[in-house]
């Protein structure tokens, strides 16, 4: 079955994952939430497109725990870049 992740920015760095699992959970069945720590974001993998779409229209720029959440469709990351040296 496809799934669907979702970029959560704007975090409060007290969330937990709990936390944004029951939060989504309204929305739809959570495969898995993972916070990156002390960056302030994370991911939530929904159940479908379709529930990841309802959660993030849902959900983006509303106050959560003190701060407005920033929700997008998570990208692929990108290659780092090498520096080079002179």
């Amino acid at each position: 079955m496809e799934t669907s992740r979702l970029y959560v920015g704007n975090l409060t760095y007290s969330v937990t994952e709990k936390q944004l699992e029951e939060l989504f959970s309204q929305y739809g069945d959570v495969k898995s939430v993972k916070i990156i720590g002390d960056k302030g974001f994370g991911f939530v993998e929904m159940g479908s497109p379709e529930e990841a779409e309802k959660a993030k229209e849902a959900l983006n720029e509303t106050v959560f725990v003190g701060r407005t959440l920033r929700i997008d469709e998570a990208q692929p990351p990108r290659p780092r870049r090498e520096f080079q040296r002179y």
